[in-house]
C-alpha cells in the first residue's frame, strides 16, 4: 500500500482504544514481565509511547515543514520514558498515551497536510534524509510494532503451559 495520511491516521486513532483493550485492567504478571534482559514489558511499551508523543512524531514533522533538511531532528532518547512511568498505574499511562494521541492527531490535522506535503525532506540524526510521509508511515508501523511486542510478550508467559501445542503457535517460536 502507497502511504495515504488517512489510512495512517486510522492506525493512528486506534492505537490508544486497542492498548487499552488488550491490557487494561490485566493484572501484574501480564503487565510487567518482559521477554528478558534489555526488553520491555507491556507496561514499559505504554511508558515508550508516551515520550514519542510528547518529544517525537509531531517536533519532527514540524522541523521538516519549517526547516527541511537544514535542521537535523533532536535524538530520541529510547529509555528516557523509564523514569517518567516510575509511580504510575498502568490506567493512568493508558490515560495519558489517549489525552497525548488526540492532541498530536489534532495538532496534524491542523497542520491541513496535502500530498505534496509528503516528499518534503528533512535529517535525522542517525538514517539522514527521510521524508515527510516516511515519518508519518513510521508512526504508524511504530505503533504495531509496540502491539506486537506487547503481544509477543504477553503470549510468551504462558510458553511452557501450552505444552505441546507450543508447535502450532507461531508467536511463541519468534
Amino acid at each position: 500500500m502507497d502511504f495515504q495520511l488517512k489510512y495512517a491516521v486510522e492506525i493512528l486513532e486506534q492505537t490508544p482504544g486497542t492498548l487499552r483493550a488488550l491490557i487494561g485492567g490485566l493484572s501484574d504478571p501480564w503487565i510487567l514481565t518482559n521477554e528478558g534482559p534489555d526488553t520491555w514489558s507491556p507496561y514499559d511499551v505504554v511508558g515508550h509511547l508516551i515520550h514519542g508523543e510528547e518529544t517525537d512524531w509531531i517536533a519532527r514533522i514540524k522541523i521538516i515543514l519549517e526547516h527541511g533538511e537544514s535542521r537535523t531532528f533532536t535524538p530520541f532518547d529510547r529509555f528516557a520514558f523509564f523514569q517518567k512511568s516510575k509511580g504510575k498505574t498502568l490506567g493512568e499511562l493508558l490515560e495519558t498515551f489517549d489525552k497525548l494521541r488526540k492532541e498530536n492527531l489534532r495538532a496534524l490535522d491542523e497542520l491541513k497536510l496535502e500530498p505534496r506535503h509528503y516528499d518534503l525532506k528533512g535529517t535525522h540524526p542517525a538514517l539522514g534524509t527521510v521524508t515527510l510521509g516516511q515519518l508519518i508511515a513510521t508512526w504508524a508501523v511504530h505503533d504495531l510494532s509496540h502491539i506486537d511486542q506487547i503481544v509477543r510478550t504477553m503470549a510468551k508467559q504462558y510458553h511452557d503451559a501450552v505444552g505441546p501445542w507450543k508447535a502450532y503457535l507461531s508467536i511463541l517460536n519468534k
